[in-house]
């Protein structure tokens, strides 16, 4: 004799809608924290009065980059997007640094310092690499979500551009070229 205390299971159909709307409920909260992952912090509209460490010992200050061009680029050793994009930010700096283009590349808080040094040597990174243990440069530059997130600067301490993930470079370049002096 059956047991009629048991549950009933329901149909296979709304056992069905059951699953897809809870994958659908499931689906639409990643997708709203992906957006608010990706949405890119505002930061400030000034480059900030910070001081950077670099991995080579070195504090690069406000007053290194006055005048400049300035491309602020936080990102971690981890992260694929950013690897990819090193090699990309090393022409930038070859092609307009003499011009007086800085590119400043801030390791994030999580990443490990003997990973970032390795990175930077093993790939002869030309530029500026700082890191940033405390979080300080990532307050200072009003939040990182994610990585990579970049900020040009214009000489007169303007920010001028922001972005996260990889730059479309063809436009950043006619952006710097705006920016920097004619010539050379």
């Amino acid at each position: 004799m059956p047991d009629e205390s048991a549950p009933v299971p329901p149909p296979l159909a709304a056992r069905r809608r059951a699953i897809v709307a809870g994958a659908g409920l499931t689906a639409l909260g990643a997708l709203g924290t992906l957006a608010w992952i990706a949405r890119p912090s505002p930061g400030p509209r000034r480059l900030p009065t910070a001081s950077y460490r670099l991995i080579d010992g070195r504090r690069l200050g406000p007053a290194d980059l006055a005048g400049r061009v300035v491309l602020v680029n936080f990102w971690a050793t981890g992260c694929a997007v950013c690897v990819t994009e090193m090699p990309d930010l090393a022409r930038l700096h070859a092609d307009y640094r003499a011009r007086g283009f800085e590119l400043l590349a801030i390791a994030m808080p999580y990443d490990r310092p003997d990973h970032v040094l390795h990175f930077a040597r093993t790939r002869a990174l030309p530029f500026a690499v700082a890191l940033d243990p405390l979080g300080e440069a990532v307050a200072a530059w009003g939040g990182v979500r994610a990585t990579p997130a970049s900020w040009l600067v214009a000489p007169d301490g303007r920010v001028v551009s922001h972005w996260l993930g990889a730059p479309d470079l063809r436009r950043l370049r006619g952006r710097i070229e705006a920016l920097l002096p004619s010539g050379g």
